[in-house]
């Protein structure tokens, strides 16, 4: 799965919004996190406890993509949070986001409705941005610069970016062994028609980039360090400041 710079074939963003409308409850459970990731408890884990690591409070977050907002909850235990924006094409996702993190702060919470690549951010506004399982939607090598230029626009000085996707790799055998390793996961959680329709839906909406495109391109920007927090077959972790 090599993504091209064109992707024609590649699903719309409207039949990627509608399929996570319908998908609310898959999204919506923090002790697994999203299931279909490798790790994704794990992983959650760890980005909550190295944003805390290297943060101060009160905290503006903004959580790209925030789905049920399991990201934003395991935060929320770790870290004071002043202000939430969420933004996700889902509008009954952002509202479970909504709710659920509702209940547990009295912090802001701005929702918004939308695609990362066209939403204007404020500059020099956030503390924390989390990017968990989104960028991966992202097509051009135009479209991937230009996003993660936009992110390290609207965090402040010394503010961090944490990102955890599904990852590409630059060899064909590697990848071939690790997309192996994928299916087998995902064939142990409910069998094989399970993964087969994952890895369909994976063929048909995503175009990831391989980590060592995407740690190249958080220095490129302007990001001053990266770190790797977790990798396990085709899903990793990172993160940057600025």
């Amino acid at each position: 799965m090599t993504p091209a710079d064109s992707t024609p074939e590649k699903s719309s963003v409207e039949e990627i919004r509608q399929r996570f409308d319908a998908d609310v409850e898959r999204f919506s459970n923090l002790d697994t996190g999203q299931s279909a990731a490798i790790d994704a408890p794990l992983v959650l884990e760890l980005i909550s406890r190295a944003a805390a690591a290297v943060s101060s409070g009160p905290i503006r977050l903004l959580d790209v993509g925030c789905g049920a907002g399991n990201y934003t909850l395991k935060l929320l235990g770790r870290i004071p949070l002043a202000e939430v924006t969420l933004i996700d094409l889902s509008r009954p996702m952002l509202e479970r986001a909504q709710e659920r993190i509702g209940r547990e702060t009295s912090a802001v919470i701005r929702a918004i409705q939308g695609d990362i690549r066209e939403i204007p951010l404020e500059v020099d506004h956030y503390d924390v941005i989390v990017a968990a399982a989104v960028l991966h939607h992202l097509r051009t090598d135009n479209q991937w610069r230009s996003v993660f230029a936009k992110l390290h626009a609207c965090l402040r000085p010394g503010g961090t970016l944490w990102i955890a996707d599904l990852v590409d790799h630059s060899l064909a055998p590697v990848q071939e062994l690790m997309w192996q390793r994928y299916g087998e996961y995902l064939a142990s959680l409910d069998g094989p028609e399970y993964r087969d329709r994952v890895l369909a839906y994976v063929e048909r909406e995503d175009s990831p980039r391989s980590l060592g495109f995407q740690l190249d391109l958080l220095r490129a920007v302007g990001f001053r360090a990266v770190e790797v927090l977790h990798k396990n077959s085709v899903f990793a972790a990172f993160g940057a400041i600025k």
